[in-house]
This record gives structure tokens, sequence and C-alpha cells, in this order.
């Protein structure tokens, strides 16, 4: 290296040195201003610290000033991120997760959150709803569809019956790996997953494992955690349950859809205000008469409504009978949703609102 070129170097390296030193000290207003909004709030006695819509707004601000070279995923990540070590200025959160530690939901939950949360996991959906139905935790994070395999039903089940209001979604690309203290594939005689993963890897397990006892288990970390000890077993997870449970990988990406994708929702107490990009979803059911889904729809028509999601579950209310699970686009505050959502609510047998919410982007 000549001098000239190590000179230059030195000198790119001073300027990043100051620019970090600019970096804290802004960093140190920020937490002290959301300091001063955490007082204020206290005396107040306004207990949202979270405010998604808020955050969702400076996200989407953020993105059209953002003339750099920072891509828009990294731009998020690094916010949230900023945005989550100052809510730990202001109070501590809690989210119930599906466990145990290393799982897909654990992972989307920190993703939207940021790292300064209390993960508490849970080894069932049913527990997760309940934590934070009960106070137990500030919000739950659930999966509700995947985009090979579809809704994930005991989600949707327990969203016919809790007082929790969707707050946001989360989209989370999803790769699946083979993990096993083993070293060689041939030596795997068992795969352990949770259902809908076994049915992301159907084919690749069908092509590489086709003679392996499928075991479902409650999670893909409770999968990985099981085989630590077992020999001739693997489990489908995470690169995070590998080095979590110091699990070897296998096989890499073997979930048969490249694109293949988990749709999370986040739920709390609270209703969430308008964000200027939002969903709505709904849980609604037809009256019994000819031509009942066509007119229990009319109200989105007639109202210019985009719906982005139609998926039926039995009702378990009686036989051959459904509801449906809906997404809009649009806040049930804005005008138009509004009456769409009072039309629906005459025409539906049963009618739910589950919340508006940040679509996500």
């Amino acid at each position: 290296m000549t001098k000239e070129t190590n000179k230059k170097l030195n000198a790119f390296r001073n300027n990043i040195d100051k620019i970090d030193v600019h970096i804290l000290r802004l960093m140190n207003q920020r937490l002290s201003a959301a300091q001063s909004i955490a007082q204020i709030k206290t005396t107040l006695m306004l207990p949202a610290f979270y405010r998604p819509e808020r955050e969702a707004q400076v996200l989407s601000r953020l993105r059209n000033l953002n003339d750099g070279l920072l891509q828009d995923s990294s731009l998020e990540s690094l916010f949230r991120e900023i945005m989550s070590i100052t809510r730990g200025i202001e109070a501590g959160l809690s989210v119930s997760v599906l466990g145990p530690a290393g799982t897909y939901t654990e992972a989307a939950a920190r993703h939207h959150f940021g790292s300064a949360i209390a993960i508490v996991d849970f080894p069932t959906i049913n527990e997760i709803f309940r934590a934070t139905e009960t106070g137990h935790t500030n919000f739950s994070v659930v999966p509700v569809e995947n985009s090979t395999e579809g809704g994930v039903t005991g989600t949707l089940d327990r969203l016919v019956n809790t007082p929790l209001t969707i707050c946001g979604e989360i989209n989370l690309q999803i790769h699946h790996n083979l993990l096993s203290i083993e070293n060689d594939l041939r030596q795997v005689k068992k795969i352990y997953a949770h259902t809908q993963s076994l049915g992301q890897c159907k084919r690749w397990i069908d092509k590489n494992c086709s003679q392996a006892e499928l075991i479902p288990a409650s999670s893909n970390a409770d999968a990985a955690k099981r085989v630590t000890t077992e020999k001739s077993a693997a489990a489908i997870a995470g690169a995070v349950a590998a080095e979590r449970y110091k699990l070897k990988i296998v096989a890499a990406n073997i979930e048969d859809e490249s694109g293949n994708t988990t749709r999370f929702l986040v739920l709390s107490n609270r209703a969430t205000p308008p964000s200027g990009n939002d969903k709505t979803s709904l849980l609604l059911s037809c009256r019994s008469r000819p031509g009942a889904l066509l007119h229990l729809l009319q109200p989105l028509l007639d109202g210019q409504i985009d719906m982005t999601k139609i998926e039926s579950r039995p009702s378990k209310f009686g036989l051959w009978d459904y509801v449906f699970f809906i997404d809009i686009l649009g806040h049930q505050e804005e005008k138009h949703v509004a009456k769409a959502l009072a039309e629906l609510k005459v025409e539906a047998g049963l009618f739910k609102n589950l919340g508006s919410y940040p679509a996500s982007v």
C-alpha cells in the first residue's frame, strides 16, 4: 500500500469516526426527548408507549426521504431497532410468542419490535393469546397464514373468541434448514417439525428423505431442542435455532417455494388509530338465504373497498356452518370504511371487527 493510499484511507476512517460521534450525540438527544414524552404520558395517565400507527408513519416518511445508499429494508431494520431502544427508555414491553427460544415467531417479534423487548415464550397458540388477554404480556405475536400452506388453524380459531385486537402484521420470509447432530443426510431416520413446515418442505423430503419418519412438533424450535440428544434424527428449523441449540445444518434452504413467507399478527388490548396505510380484518358469517355470500360482500363493492383476503373456517356453532375471515384495505375510522362496516353488521349473521392496523410494506 502506497503512502498516498494509506493517507486517503485514514482520512475516510477519521471522517467515519466523526460521523459515529455525531450519531451517538443525536441518539442520546432522541432518547432524552423520548424520556420527556414518557414523563408527560405518565402524568396524563396515557399508557400507550407503543404506537404502531406512529411508527408506521415514521418509517414511511423516512423511506420517502431516503435518496442515498441505504436500502429500504436496511433502513427499516435500523430504525425499528432505534425505536425499540427508545421505547425501552419510556417503558419496558413484553411480547408472548411460540416457544421454546429460536422459533420463527420469536424472529418475527424481534423484527417488528426490535431487540429491546422482553420475549415470553409459550408452548401453544392458545397460551400466547391468554398471556395478553390476562395482562401477563403487553402483546402477542402469532402466525396466521403461510404463502405455501395457507391459514394457521389454531390462530384463526382463537381469533373467534378473543377480546384482543390486531394492531400490526409482519411478513417474514421463511428459510427452512434440516438440523441434526449427525453429519450425513443418509443417517437421518426421523424428522421432527411443525406440521406447517413439514408441508412447506414436502417435495424436498420426498426426494431426499423419503424413508424418514415424519413426527409433528409443537414448534420448529421444540423440534430442534428434541434432536440435540437423539441420534439418527433431524429437525426442520431456522438458522437461529441451529445456532441456539448447537446443531449442524445438514441441508440448507429446503423449503419447496423460494418465496415462502409467513404472515404474523400482532395482538393487543388497544385499538390502533389510522396510520394512512391500513388494513382492517373482519370475522363474518352469512345468514341462511340464496346468494348469502354475495349479499354479505355487497357493501364492500358499493364502497369500492379492496378485499385482499377471504378464508372460510368451520364455525363450530353448527354442522356445515362456516365463518369467513376477511381483510380489507382501509381503517375502520375512514368514512367509506365505517359506512361499509355498518352495512356489513346489519347483513351478517355474525360480525366481529378484529381490528385496524398499519399494513406491512
